[in-house]
């Protein structure tokens, strides 16, 4: 999608500007083809994300309404400052239930969250602090997201069976949905399982759908059309049904389903979001409220940035376009930190439509600029309609996208490949359950301690009787060096017959720390105080200087492995390969270390 540079703003003349404002690399490009394309995928994606906004709202257990306000900003911003010309910002299902966990269904909670994620996004983007999404690891994403896509997707089982009164934490909500199971309003179960069948027959029915050449016949061509639009639109064909038939009930005089309500029309106002909040036992100042999100300051901004930069790299590998994943940190915190003034929600990126937008032929980030103005028409003129809107076909919108967030997979897939990474997977998975934000916290102090446990007891291969070949298989780091130290002298001193020298191979070792050192230096005293010597070969640069710099006693290098083995092979008087020494005792080492 890169495109060349701009008549008036080449790339050597303002680099900095086209870097942190990307609309500048396609925008003089831009022709009526990639209009024509961009308006199909913009209308597309609009007719999507209309019916999931009023659903997911309902997952983060606010008002419907904040729904449509969380979901045209990120598409205005994302035009202007994001790499990837498929990802579509907006309210996505995971987000949702992060926010109803720690906005507490409150909207002036919610709002604030979202100002709060866009600054530290923000911040983070500006830093280059883009790599502290490397160390949530693969199985507790997966580990969140599949216990999100059971704890969502029950969440709306109240809905398809027309119960009221249910309680939101996830075992209270199982328990009683059970226990009044026998309240079920037919209606709404016969409406919302009739909604469900057409989602997944509509999806299997795209997945299926075979591609129409351009050598077929114009029917052909027009019947590929329309089906494919209807599949791909399916969510608002399936709502706008179920709000027929609901209006149809209306109309005679009885009303066997649950409706969504009234919604507020008219645009939200451009205001400051709220620094306090005023209960019945007084005001909460902002202090208060910073205390009372805790640790979803940080859970809500980097699940955010996760799931929109592993969209951006997915899309972008697929579609051959290389993306900034630290503009995209940029992109991130200006469109929830703006998004806050009308009243957002915090946003990320959704797979579900960025796969959408894809699909439909986006050429630019300016498809994004069609659905914001769909949002917008919607929330100034649509919304009277929305009240003949069934909950049971919001909540089966919401399951169908949900479901397929699921992966059973992965749990056989790491039994086969790797199974330590079950456990961050499975103490995730099920503390999930319990509350989102002590699955993750877990799930990452797990896979951190599982990462300190693999560079404090690095893999260490000792070999060879007369010359004791030692090779660590990564980096030295402080925790590990007493590791290495007892496997040498398990092997050197405590042999019945001890070997006459040992080789220490550094092949693998590309850094070492102060504390590293002062370990090898009291590993040479040792060795030697028992008449052995010990010889480093295979040296790296980086390693080489720090070990040079340190003037170790006795300290010997050699630039491979055969000429260290010759030199410890040989007779003292013997003539062979002279190493790299050094005699003198080391300035950088406590005094008490060398005796």
């Amino acid at each position: 999608m890169a495109a060349p540079g701009a008549r008036g703003c080449g790339r050597g003349r303002c680099p900095g500007l086209r870097a942190r404002l990307p609309v500048l690399r396609w925008l003089p490009r831009y022709s009526l083809a990639w209009l024509q394309l961009d308006l199909i995928a913009g209308l597309t994606v609009g007719l999507t994300v209309v019916p999931q906004a009023l659903a997911y709202a309902e997952v983060a257990g606010l008002p419907l309404q904040y729904g449509l306000y969380s979901s045209f900003m990120g598409c205005f911003v994302y035009c202007f400052l994001g790499t990837a010309k498929d990802v579509t910002l907006g309210p996505t299902a995971i987000m949702s239930l992060l926010v109803s966990s720690y906005a507490f269904h409150e909207p002036v909670y919610a709002v604030l969250l979202t100002f709060l994620s866009g600054c530290i996004q923000l911040a983070m983007g500006l830093l280059h602090l883009g790599f502290l999404l490397d160390f949530i690891s693969c199985p507790v994403i997966k580990g969140f997201t599949s216990a999100a896509s059971i704890t969502i997707s029950f969440n709306q089982v109240k809905n398809i069976l027309g119960l009221r009164g249910i309680p939101r934490q996830f075992f209270l909500q199982v328990y009683e949905t059970l226990r009044r199971i026998g309240e079920t309003r037919a209606g709404d179960a016969v409406l919302g399982l009739s909604c469900l069948a057409a989602l997944a027959g509509l999806r299997a029915m795209k997945s299926r759908l075979p591609r129409a050449a351009r050598t077929e016949p114009l029917a052909a061509r027009v019947s590929y059309l329309i089906v494919w639009t209807s599949a791909t639109a399916r969510n608002a064909l399936v709502v706008l049904f179920a709000g027929l038939v609901a209006y149809s009930f209306q109309v005679r005089g009885s009303q066997p389903l649950t409706l969504t309500g009234s919604i507020p029309q008219g645009l939200p106002p451009f205001q400051l979001p709220r620094f306090s909040v005023a209960t019945p036992n007084g005001t909460v100042p902002f202090r208060a409220m910073v205390e009372d999100m805790g640790v979803g300051l940080a859970v809500v901004p980097l699940m955010g940035l996760l799931e929109t930069v592993a969209i951006a790299k997915a899309f972008a590998s697929e579609n051959d376009y290389r993306i900034d994943p630290n503009q995209e940190l940029l992109a991130m915190g200006f469109a929830n930190l703006l998004g806050s003034f009308v009243s957002s929600y915090p946003i990320t990126g959704s797979f579900g439509r960025t796969a959408v937008n894809a699909q439909s032929g986006v050429c630019t980030p300016a498809g994004g600029l069609v659905t914001g103005a769909l949002v917008l028409l919607s929330l100034a003129y649509l919304t009277s309609l929305f009240y003949y809107i069934p909950k049971a076909a919001l909540a089966a919108v919401i399951i169908s996208a949900v479901v397929p967030m699921f992966d059973a997979g992965i749990f056989r897939t790491l039994w086969r490949v790797k199974r330590l990474d079950l456990v961050p997977l499975c103490v995730t998975f099920l503390l999930c359950f319990w509350e989102v934000q002590y699955g993750i916290v877990a799930g990452l102090l797990v896979s951190g301690i599982l990462l300190l446990y693999s560079i404090a007891r690095p893999p260490v291969k000792v070999s060879g009787e007369d010359v004791l070949l030692v090779q660590p298989g990564s980096s030295l780091h402080f925790p590990a060096i007493e590791c290495l130290r007892d496997a040498v002298c398990s092997r050197a001193l405590a042999a019945a017959s001890p070997p006459r020298s040992v080789i220490l191979d550094c092949c693998h070792i590309s850094s070492i720390d102060y504390t590293v050192v002062v370990g090898l230096a009291e590993l040479l005293q040792e060795l030697r105080k028992h008449g052995l010597s010990l010889a480093f070969c295979n040296l790296q640069d980086p390693v080489l200087q720090v070990l040079l710099s340190a003037d170790l006693e006795g300290f010997q290098h050699f630039p491979s492995r055969e000429e260290a083995e010759r030199c410890a092979g040989a007779e003292p008087e013997d003539d062979g390969a002279a190493p790299f020494t050094s005699t003198s005792e080391s300035s950088l080492l406590p005094t008490g270390l060398i005796q």
